[in-house]
């Protein structure tokens, strides 16, 4: 029973180098040294305002890469009995960790931050008293769109799906060398979200049973949509922040990102002379008037049970998370905090530089922050998913087979792997 309200809850070479870093302890004088992996900019320069206010604990940051490649090192890493006192761990990969025993429950340390985050981001780390994470950032699914370019092309932001096929029509028919979106055969997070966005449960659980749902009725309506476009050649089907995707982008070619509110700092990164060009708008609906969207990323700082020194990591992961100068930190980067003060200094905060000219930008990711969908399943073989969906739509896309098949051979994929471990399963 626990097991089934803990992931009904939360989102279930270059290691060697790794490890070799983790050698935290005791820095002499009483000074304890942590360290702490986590991908990014504005990690490091949150660490150094963490130092600077607490001579008593020093934390040593590694940027370890993305975070599925993260993920793995730090699950290496844990087995070896060398993994950093504190890492970053993506929602949707916790229940994979605590399966394989990589993180330590810290719920004896969090009770002064009990009210600083909502219910349903509590969810995400955390079952009745136990707590694997204190979660940092949130990614509620947005539009990213070129304003500029839809200014010039006389174009209407879309609200439905249905709106959006319209407006592909559009743009090819008015610009034949732009796209309003892209197809990213890779991008396993975005399509889960915009699947759980229509209804779809990829992974439930009662009593220890599970039932795999990648083949649902709400995962093909999304996959033969999409095929639609592709088919039209409404969207363009390529990998996203390539050299020649980024030219694209560049150059005006691309139109919009269906994606998450970490999308303008990382579209910054690789078009910054298009600064104040871009906007966000609701992620269009199934259904005109509904709100709901999905969470695409965001992570937790973890506490891993190879820690010498969980409390202090917990001190730590606590300031990251909830403290103002950590906040403020992660807002001027384009993050979303997913602490309830922070949510609230977003409106007073300027926009990210992408969408420098937008009034109403943090105003519209308070929106979509507000209407996430509730209780999203994330199975314990989320790699497995990730790595099959990979393979299976990019050969789709090469091949011009069907992507709902595509996605029949990811669901059975996981149901055999999920089978072979040793999960109860109903399907």
């Amino acid at each position: 029973m626990a097991e089934r309200r803990f992931i009904r809850g939360i989102a279930l070479a270059g290691v060697a180098s790794l490890v070799a870093a983790c050698s935290g302890g005791e820095a002499g004088d009483g000074v304890i040294t942590l360290d702490f992996w986590c991908w990014s900019q504005s990690p490091g320069e949150m660490v150094d305002a963490f130092n600077a206010a607490h001579p008593d604990i020093q934390v040593r940051h590694t940027d370890a890469g993305g975070g599925g490649d993260s993920s793995t090192k730090l699950l290496t890493a844990s087995r070896a009995g060398n993994a950093p006192d504190i890492s970053c761990v993506e929602y949707q990969t916790i229940p994979a960790m605590v399966v394989s025993d990589v993180l330590a429950d810290i719920s004896e340390y969090t009770a002064e931050v009990e009210d600083d985050f909502s219910d349903e981001v509590w969810e995400m780390t955390r079952f009745e008293e136990e707590v694997y994470g204190l979660p940092q950032d949130v990614g509620p699914m947005v539009l990213l769109y070129n304003r500029a370019r839809f200014d010039e092309l006389g174009l209407d932001v879309p609200t439905t799906w249905e709106e959006f096929e319209e407006v592909a029509a559009d743009v090819r028919e008015r610009d034949p060398s732009s796209h309003l979106a892209t197809f990213a055969p890779s991008e396993f997070g975005n399509f889960a979200g915009l699947a759980q966005q229509a209804g779809a449960d990829w992974w439930t659980v009662e009593d220890r049973e599970w039932t795999v749902g990648i083949d649902d009725e709400e995962t093909m309506r999304v996959a033969e949509y999409w095929q639609g476009l592709i088919d039209r050649d409404l969207v363009r089907p390529e990998p996203l922040l390539t050299p020649e995707w980024n030219n694209r982008v560049n150059n005006g070619h691309v139109l919009t990102w269906p994606s998450a509110l970490w999308a303008p700092g990382v579209l910054y990164g690789v078009a910054e002379g298009q600064a104040g060009d871009w906007a966000i708008a609701p992620l269009p609906q199934w259904e005109s008037g509904d709100r709901d969207v999905a969470i695409q990323g965001g992570s937790a700082l973890t506490v891993t049970k190879n820690s010498d020194h969980p409390e202090a990591a917990a001190e730590f992961a606590m300031w990251m998370s909830t403290d103002a100068t950590a906040y403020d930190i992660q807002i001027a980067a384009g993050q979303y905090p997913a602490c309830i003060a922070g949510q609230d200094a977003t409106v007073q905060s300027p926009p990210p530089d992408l969408t420098a000219r937008q009034q109403d930008y943090w105003d519209i990711a308070t929106e979509a922050a507000s209407n996430t969908v509730p209780g999203v399943t994330w199975g314990p073989n989320v790699s497995t998913a990730s790595d099959a969906y990979q393979d299976a739509i990019s050969a789709a896309v090469r091949n011009g087979t069907p992507l709902p098949d595509a996605l029949q051979q990811v669901h059975d994929t996981v149901v055999e792997d999920m089978d072979r471990v040793g999960f109860d399963i109903s399907n």
